[in-house]
Formats: structure tokens, C-alpha cells, sequence
């Protein structure tokens, strides 16, 4: 589908970026999960910006508006809200999982589901959790944990860094709609042989805009003058922020807290994860290159910023239960497998091995759909 596209300012510092970085730099419109043409009874996006609340039109992809309804058509899926699953059953003899045991939220019952294979998909912390309550009866540390590195080398994206600054020049162009995303500057650094104090390097989100009736008129308090002066936009502004790669590192780990416990008597998740040196060094780039950057690009008034660095404000959980090639070092094999449950599947962010600094939700998909081809492959084989 053809993409969304940049604003005028947008355009005009993208060209000016490639001219001045001989294109070696680049600034496009980003990807985003939304359609821009109908697809499949779900509507193109109506340009609202308001993917977070959940889209009635479909066009942002969610679980609610496409895989749901993708699995519902099979005829082959119940759904069970408010249902938390508190273990995977595991039979130490047949060394494979026999299936799930949940509590109901609203009933506080306990049932018991079986299966042949399961997927774990819990997201990154949760899916952690789960396995450490997991066959403690043969690892105290639980389901997945005889390598010693189940719960760590937990990642996320770093951001909260980066710089903005006021653009002349286009007091007579506006843009239409609430586009639901930004522009992009990917990767750069390290790239090339370049020699750094760092290792992997990041991208940039932003955009440019102008203020609304929200601004600040320091001149004008109340009165008619004050409210036609607000309902002409403000001046343009263009902000780019940083998303940088985390490095895996096994002291970044989660554990169960044995003293406190949840509403249902569960023991909560324990987080012991900070940004390491690596990542306080890439900041300092982060920001200077975000205000080079504008700077040549024309912007006025730059300023840089720096703030909130700490692990979990980019939403991207991963870790917790590393893929390896050797059971000593790692929870899941090549394809997704506990090595000590292989009927045990592991595709949400859990097994990823690095980060990268671009979102990882789509090498989920990816991945969870070749482990998907491979688990029927073995269980027509009987081998699960």
C-alpha cells in the first residue's frame, strides 16, 4: 500500500539532510501498522490519531481488528478472558508439557486446560513469569531455567534523548488530518567502520507541526483579540527523538518476589534492569547529532534534551528466555522450543538475542509463523 506521507516541512529537511549528508543520511516517512487502503472489510485509516484507544475502523492493526478475526473464521478458536494462566503443566517423565492451568479473575476458580503443543506468548516479562512457576518441582528456578539464564539479559529501547528547534519560512502551508505517525531516520552510526565508544547505534522518530489554540500568547490573557489570535496555528516546529539499541546483558534480569503478592495471591514480577555504560555513551550522540542535524538542516533555535533514560519507557520488552544453539546458555532452541519442553514454543519478544533499534514486533510475527510451520511439521512426524 502506498505509504502515508511527510509535510511540507518535513519534505524540505529531508532534502536538505540528504543534500547535506551527500545521501548517506536519510529521512522518510515512517512505517507504521496502519492501511492506507481498504483491506478485507477493515477501513483505511481515517487520519484521527487515535490508534492507541483502539480503531473502529480496523485500519491500525491490533489483534481485535485482524488476527482475531482470522482465527475466528477457522472455527477453531475459543476465547477465554480473564483468564490468567499461572503454570504450564509438565510431565517429568515424558519430559513434554501436558498443558496450562489458569485462574479466572472474576471467579478466582482454577481450571486446567490440556494440549498437545503451546505457545507461550505472554509478552516478554510475563512469559518469564510464567515459566518460573512451571515444573518447580524438578528446577527450583522453573520451566526452561537449567541454564541459569531464564529471566535475564532483558532489553528494551532506550529513548527520551534527542533534540528540537523552530522552522521559518512556511506560515502559509498547514497539513491535513491527524497522521498517525512520524518520520524516520534509520540507522547510521557504526556503519561504515567508523571508529565509536559504543557498539550497534540507533535510529530517529519525529515530526514537524504547527501549535495550535493550546500555545502561549504571552502578549494576549483575554478577550476577543486573544481568541481570534488562537484560532490561527502558531509556528512550525520540527523535533526529532532517538531510539537506540540495548544491549543483552545477564545483571539486567527478572525475578519472582516471594514476599509480595498480587489481588490473587500470585507472587509479582521482581525488576532489577538498568541502562549500562554502553547505552550512556550512545546518548551523548543521540542528542549532538540530533542537533547537528536540524542545525544543517536549517531549523532555528535547536535545543537538546536528555531525560528519563531508564529501561521499560520504549515498550519493547525483550530477553528473558534467550534463543542459543547450545542448551547450556539458553531457554529455546533455533525454532522456538524450550529445550526441556519441546512441545514448549517461545515466539513472543522473550527469545530475541539483541534488540536492534527498530520496533521488533514484526520479527515476532515472523518468527512465531516459522515455528508455527515447523510445530505441525513435528507433530505430523510425532516427534512432539
Amino acid at each position: 500500500m502506498p505509504p502515508m506521507d511527510m509535510n511540507c516541512v518535513e519534505k524540505d529537511v529531508a532534502k536538505r539532510l540528504k543534500d547535506f549528508y551527500k545521501g548517506q543520511r536519510a529521512m522518510i516517512i515512517g512505517r507504521t501498522a496502519n492501511i492506507t487502503q481498504p483491506l478485507e472489510g477493515r477501513t483505511n485509516c481515517q487520519y484521527r490519531n487515535k490508534c492507541w484507544l483502539g480503531c473502529p475502523f480496523g485500519a491500525y492493526f491490533s489483534t481485535q481488528s485482524s488476527t482475531l478475526p482470522a482465527a475466528m473464521k477457522t472455527g477453531n478458536l475459543t476465547l477465554r478472558p480473564w483468564s490468567i494462566v499461572t503454570k504450564i503443566l509438565y510431565d517429568k517423565d515424558k519430559k513434554r508439557a501436558t498443558g496450562v492451568e489458569i485462574v479466572d479473575a472474576e471467579t478466582n476458580k482454577t481450571e486446567v486446560f490440556n494440549a498437545k503443543i503451546i505457545f507461550l506468548n505472554a509478552s516478554t516479562l510475563n512469559s518469564a513469569w510464567i515459566l518460573m512457576n512451571s515444573a518447580t518441582d524438578v528446577w527450583d528456578g522453573g520451566l526452561g531455567s537449567s541454564s541459569g539464564e531464564l529471566g535475564h539479559n532483558i532489553m528494551d529501547h532506550h529513548l527520551g534523548v534527542g533534540a528540537s528547534g523552530r522552522v521559518d519560512g512556511f506560515d502559509d502551508k498547514y497539513y491535513f488530518g491527524r497522521r498517525a505517525n512520524g518520520i524516520y531516520i534509520p540507522r547510521y552510526q557504526n556503519l561504515n567502520g567508523e571508529k565509536k565508544d559504543y557498539l550497534r547505534g540507533f535510529g530517529y522518530q519525529g515530526s514537524a507541526s504547527r501549535s495550535g489554540w493550546g500555545r502561549d500568547i504571552a502578549e494576549l490573557s483575554i478577550g476577543g483579540e486573544f481568541k481570534d489570535a488562537l484560532l490561527e496555528p502558531g509556528s512550525w516546529s520540527m523535533g526529532i527523538g532517538g531510539f537506540g539499541e540495548v544491549l543483552p546483558d545477564h545483571a539486567n534480569f527478572v525475578t519472582l518476589d516471594k514476599t509480595e503478592k498480587d489481588k490473587w495471591g500470585l507472587n509479582v514480577l521482581k525488576i532489577d534492569a538498568e541502562l549500562k555504560s554502553n547505552e550512556l555513551k550512545m546518548r551523548k550522540d543521540m542528542q549532538a547529532d540530533a542537533i547537528e542535524m536540524l542545525t544543517n538542516a536549517g531549523v532555528k533555535d535547536v535545543k537538546g534534551y536528555d531525560g528519563n533514560a531508564v529501561l521499560g519507557r520504549g515498550i519493547h520488552e525483550m530477553g528473558s528466555a534467550r534463543m542459543g544453539a547450545d542448551p547450556k546458555t539458553s531457554v529455546v532452541n533455533n525454532y522456538n522450543q524450550i529445550w526441556d519442553a519441546p512441545n514448549v514454543f517461545v515466539t513472543d519478544g522473550s527469545f530475541m538475542t539483541s534488540a536492534a533499534c527498530v520496533n521488533p514486533s514484526l520479527t515476532y510475527m515472523a518468527f512465531t509463523a516459522r515455528a508455527v510451520d515447523f510445530a505441525v511439521s513435528e507433530l505430523k512426524k510425532q516427534n512432539l
